[in-house]
């Protein structure tokens, strides 16, 4: 949102640490917010590392979905750790600030982890439509090098983009108030303490929004396009069930992502408590469910599971 403010003058200095509102100033309201973000986050880390090990350990799931997903439950550890355990340490502590250093590492490491996502999320549902349209070139075209590739860009990706937007917000002077009503450094309510026009910004990240949020999700749902009849003409009742349960947990991550968009967008009219609520669900709960809703819930990943902690429990009895 656009603030234009007067010119820095000698008696105004430049922010030195923000200070973050977060939810409530009640302190048992603060206590009952660290315990369920520590077990929300507890789960998120044991979900996901679950996942990386199973894909990492058991031969059965060295294939391009299993892949894509170990990387997808890394980027999950890595998004719900931007926000999540400094808003712990602030509401067990009573305290609000957040260095200037550290809210340009939030800003930064949570735009990257978005995009890459966003890419992430894309070259899954190219690897299912090779899978289902193309099975007979489907080892060919997702290669072990092509999935490497594929996964690689999908993590450079959103470097250049975190890079540009944080040196751009933070090129603005912070020059007045410093109290971002939000849990954790992010863009809109940091943009309304800017004491400059940033009309020019707002106009960018729109831009930015439309190409890596609209175009991955543009490009899914030309997917969903295109599968939904083959699905329906196959005969076989558990594949067909197995196709439709993949594309309703697709359907649930993207839910939480369009909230993403939406908290994103520079001219949302949105509340800043409704906007606090919507970033819940793609920075903590979306982590914390992707594990079940990708994984945990398939036979195969389940299985190597039990393998995995099979070999663990046999080889400390030792």
């Amino acid at each position: 949102r656009t603030r234009c403010m007067e010119e820095e003058t000698p008696n105004r200095t430049a922010v030195a640490e923000f200070l973050l509102l977060g939810f409530s100033d009640v302190r048992e309201l603060q206590i009952l917010h660290f315990v369920l973000f520590l077990l929300i986050y507890l789960a998120a880390l044991v979900g996901n590392l679950l996942i990386i090990s199973a894909v990492a350990l058991d031969h059965h799931l060295h294939a391009p979905m299993y892949f894509f997903l170990g990387n997808l439950s890394l980027l999950d550890i890595g998004s719900i750790s931007v926000p999540v355990p400094k808003a712990m340490v602030n509401s067990l502590l009573n305290s609000r600030s957040i260095s200037y250093a550290g809210c340009v590492a939030q800003v930064f490491f949570f735009m990257y982890f978005a995009v890459t996502e966003y890419s992430l999320l894309t070259v899954m549902a190219y690897d299912r439509y090779v899978a289902i349209c193309q099975p007979l070139h489907y080892e060919q075209v997702m290669s072990r090098r092509a999935c490497w590739q594929l996964a690689g860009a999908s993590w450079f990706v959103g470097f250049p983009v975190a890079m540009v937007q944080t040196m751009w917000i933070f090129s603005l002077p912070f020059c007045g108030p410093n109290r971002v009503n939000h849990f954790f450094c992010d863009t809109p309510p940091l943009l309304q303490l800017a004491c400059a026009d940033t009309s020019l910004f707002e106009i960018e990240a729109l831009s930015a929004t439309v190409l890596f949020i609209m175009f991955p999700f543009l490009l899914i749902l030309a997917s969903y396009t295109l599968l939904n009849p083959i699905i329906y003409s196959l005969r076989n009742k558990e594949v067909k069930g197995a196709l439709r349960r993949t594309l309703s947990r697709e359907n649930v991550i993207w839910s939480g992502l369009e909230s993403q968009s939406i908290e994103w967008g520079p001219k949302s009219s949105y509340s800043p408590d409704t906007k606090k609520l919507l970033s819940l669900s793609y920075t903590v709960v979306t982590p914390m469910l992707n594990p079940i809703i990708y994984s945990l819930r398939n036979k195969e990943v389940k299985g190597a599971l039990r393998r995995t902690l099979s070999r663990k429990f046999s080889l400390q009895r030792m």
